[in-house]
């Protein structure tokens, strides 16, 4: 399996610097590598939201045993696993390879930065759906602008230094 991710990696790597030699000026190979992979599972996040919001959970609230969570909730809570993983294999596999870290380590640290994005996320959807009564799709997008700067700085500075 991970013969086949760095494989897979090092072609995705491929396409990107095919597009890379415009912005070599203006940003670092690695800053552009981040920049795509992030935009690329962003727009992935949103349209996996998107569906799941307007045709799994239909809008409706999620009944629980334990708990009812109304469905803008229940859909961050349903995607994000999904858009984790996807994440954290480009960000390993295609933008800081050069990374010395172990990948156990490196998971780690990516999940308590994921955390902190969850927890940005969650109050976010909570004030602009609840609080501003704003469409759940685009309060999701304006909160991910706040989620990718403190991203890129806590993935280059901490999980793959």
């Amino acid at each position: 399996m991970r013969k086949f991710l760095i494989k897979t990696g090092d072609k995705i790597k491929w396409l990107i610097d095919f597009f890379y030699p415009p912005f070599s000026s203006y940003v670092s190979r690695q800053v552009f590598h981040y920049a795509v992979c992030g935009g690329a599972n962003v727009v992935f996040d949103w349209v996996l939201y998107f569906i799941f919001y307007n045709f799994i959970l239909e809008k409706q609230m999620l009944y629980l045993k334990v708990v009812t969570l109304s469905p803008h909730i229940a859909t961050l809570a349903l995607t994000f696993p999904v858009v984790v993983l996807s994440g954290f294999l480009l960000q390993k596999y295609v933008t800081f390879t050069e990374s010395d870290l172990r990948g156990r380590v490196q998971l780690f640290r990516y999940l308590l930065v994921v955390m902190a994005n969850l927890l940005i996320n969650y109050a976010g959807l909570k004030l602009f759906v609840d609080g501003f009564n704003f469409y759940p799709t685009p309060s999701k997008m304006i909160i991910t602008v706040f989620t990718v700067i403190f991203s890129y700085l806590s993935q280059k500075k901490f999980t793959f230094q």
